[in-house]
């Protein structure tokens, strides 16, 4: 069977960036399972299954636009120390959520000052190449409760 639309297929993957450091890998894990043409996972890997069988093993380049966007730097801003009250150690790297004109998003400390802490709003992989080393482990027809929500049921 193909990984086609409304199909699951699942999958093992290893994410690596463009000097082949491993970003995220199910290797030691279960794999990923998704709804195809749900928008469940990143645009141009999606394409890439597309047609595939179980068995199939590929490697898949995503570039910036098919993947987590390209960087925007009006995303980068400096806010008030005081908007994280009740926090006492503020490091960059430190993710939090913030509310954001189209809702919740996850905001990157970029840098920490007295009165400010710089804040990215881009996804941290957004404007890379995802280079991606797929196994195509499994494709099933979806159930009617996973084509109705477009994505696959979470086991209880």
């Amino acid at each position: 069977m193909e990984i086609a639309a409304a199909r699951v297929a699942t999958f093992h993957y290893t994410l690596t960036d463009d000097d082949g450091n491993v970003i995220d890998s199910s290797k030691n894990a279960s794999p990923l399972p998704y709804f195809h043409g749900g928008g469940n996972i990143v645009p141009g890997l999606e394409k890439a299954l597309e047609g595939r069988k179980a068995g199939d093993t590929l490697n898949v380049d995503v570039q910036p636009e098919e993947g987590y966007g390209l960087r925007n730097d009006s995303l980068v801003q400096a806010v008030p120390r005081q908007a994280f009250q009740g926090i006492d150690t503020i490091e960059p790297g430190m993710q939090f959520q913030a509310q954001g004109g189209a809702g919740p998003m996850l905001v990157t400390v970029v840098e920490v000052g007295d009165t400010e802490v710089k804040i990215d709003g881009n996804h941290p992989l957004a404007g890379k190449t995802l280079h991606f080393a797929i196994e195509v482990v499994d494709v099933r027809e979806s159930t009617d409760d996973e084509k109705q929500a477009g994505q696959v049921a979470r086991a209880a």
